[in-house]
């Protein structure tokens, strides 16, 4: 093989990234810059993505990755692509960039009202399609631009994801791939590709989707101008790739039937494989393709724990934060430290945060505290911190419960991964309240291993996904369920289940203000 490395290239919400990885999995370098999406003042909620600006911080990554390493660009065996999910990029006929959003974008709102009077049923009668409703997908995006920018909407050629425009830009050859396509809505799940017929019938153009290539295939090859670029070498192999939540399961061994995985960040997904999907009976949680070309994703989001913990820790934690640095640790270890002083349960302690996910009618009550008592040798930053933590796994909880009446199954373990299962603690919790063993991977940057080992597969360096994913991923701790803790957080999910729907109803009610709502919502914090 002419090349001994794999590059990643990795478009998030925040950051792009280039990373390499040796053919062991094993990532060598990393090179990262932070980009920003800028609303427009004109559309509040708007995120507009600056595909110029963002291009050039991608070949500075590029270039940069391959300068620290001093691996040469003819070392660079192929290179597949991740990102986030939603956002979307229009082009002209000539190929090039017309219009941009990032997967944060809110600006549709009115939109997805407007699809809803087209047809009250139409949502259901989408979803049983394209497992999607109006309130993540490019659906409403796409009729905003209709709506709002008419000579942009006449002027579209092709759709595609950010995946898929990095290695455009790369070689000039476009193609969706399924994990990430079909979180527009606008693809059949069972043939695993668009369905013209879904944009009919929203008012929307028929003829403006690209090809489709199954990840882990070879799409095009590094361009001249790619190489000039980038620092590519010119004739690179370019590999689709997919989606990032698809990606990081296979980045942590999660690539085969009835596995399943929970990514703990900012955000908290529980991915779990099926190979036989079917539509949630009440539309409350996603079905993605995976990038597994013979299965598909039940997924189930909860908004915010990772950024919960982030406003404790500096709104509350000031001597941990202090600490830290002498001690050589991380502050939330600290916290850690304290709250394993605190029995499960929190004392009967209830956060009011995520709420389990219905993806039909989705929205998050004001953020609280309930049913603490004035009692400092109890009710102290310990035993708050420990009640966010718990309040994560028992939002999980309710996800499992959720795909299992759907899926009809659950899994034997979960694969925790993320910032958040550097917590022992916390991985403990959850391996308590799901009842259910939980494995820690030793890799950190999942999505993007996941895209080394598409990388591979397309020039057949990996026979097989699930097999590369199963040899290259390692687990480095594992936790078992304490059957007393069990009961515990059963009994705590019944009482924060009927703790938050007269919290929602407040939120409802304009009383209190919504965490977040879905665009479209009644009060939307959009």
């Amino acid at each position: 093989m002419a090349g001994e490395y794999l590059m990643a290239v990795d478009a998030g919400t925040g950051s792009v990234r280039a990373l390499i990885f040796d053919i062991q999995g094993r990532q060598t370098g990393c090179r990262q810059r932070e980009w920003k999406h800028r609303e427009d003042p004109r559309y509040p909620g708007s995120m507009d993505f600056d595909w110029n600006a963002n291009w050039s911080l991608t070949c500075s990554c590029i270039r940069g990755v391959l300068e620290d390493t001093g691996i040469r660009a003819s070392q660079i065996a192929a290179l597949s692509s991740t990102c986030m999910r939603e956002g979307i990029v229009l082009y002209d006929g000539a190929g090039k960039e017309l219009w941009a959003c990032a997967n944060v974008d809110a600006r549709s709102g009115g939109e997805v009202g407007q699809l809803k009077r087209i047809d009250p049923g139409l949502e259901q009668e989408l979803y049983r399609i394209s497992g999607q409703t109006f309130a993540l997908g490019a659906l409403p995006r796409l009729l905003w631009v209709k709506n709002k920018l008419p000579e942009v909407y006449k002027r579209i050629a092709r759709i595609g994801m950010f995946n898929d425009w990095i290695l455009y830009r790369l070689s000039g050859a476009l193609a969706v791939e399924p994990s990430n396509g079909s979180t527009t809505g606008l693809f059949n799940l069972q043939t695993r590709t668009w369905d013209a017929d879904i944009a009919r019938r929203c008012g929307l153009r028929e003829d403006i989707f690209p090809e489709v290539r199954e990840c882990g295939a070879v799409l095009a090859a590094v361009s001249p101008t790619g190489a000039a670029e980038t620092g590519l070498a010119c004739g690179t192999p370019l590999v689709t790739g997919g989606g990032d939540c698809q990606l990081g399961s296979i980045g942590v061994g999660v690539a085969g039937g009835n596995e399943a995985a929970v990514f703990g960040g900012s955000f908290w997904q529980y991915e779990y494989n099926t190979s036989n999907w079917r539509p949630a009976p009440n539309l409350d949680i996603r079905v993605n393709c995976h990038a597994v070309d013979t299965l598909w994703q039940y997924e189930a989001l909860a908004f915010k724990p990772g950024l919960v913990m982030r406003w404790f820790r500096d709104a509350f934690c000031a001597e941990e934060k202090r600490l830290a640095p002498e001690r050589g640790l991380d502050p939330y270890a600290l916290m850690d430290q304290a709250a394993q002083r605190v029995p499960a349960g929190s004392h009967g302690l209830i956060g009011i945060f995520s709420d389990v996910m219905n993806y039909s009618n989705w929205k998050h009550a004001a953020p609280s505290f309930l049913n603490f008592d004035l009692d400092p040798e109890k009710f102290h930053r310990g035993t708050f911190y420990r009640s966010i933590l718990e309040n994560a796994a028992l939002v999980t909880l309710g996800h499992l419960r959720l795909v299992e009446q759907a899926a009809g199954k659950r899994p034997e373990k979960i694969v925790f991964a993320g910032g958040a299962s550097k917590s022992a603690l916390w991985s403990q919790i959850l391996a308590d309240a799901l009842g259910i063993p939980v494995a820690v991977p030793a890799v950190k940057e999942a999505s993007a291993l996941g895209a080394a080992i598409l990388a591979g597969k397309g020039i057949g360096l990996y026979p097989d996904i699930k097999d590369a994913a199963r040899r290259l991923v390692v687990i480095e701790r594992e936790f078992f369920p304490n059957p007393e803790n069990q009961e515990v957080y059963q009994r705590a999910y019944a009482s924060w289940r009927a703790a938050y729907l007269p919290q929602l109803r407040l939120s409802d009610e304009g009383i209190t203000r919504y965490m977040w709502s879905a665009p479209g919502l009644s009060g939307s914090a959009d």
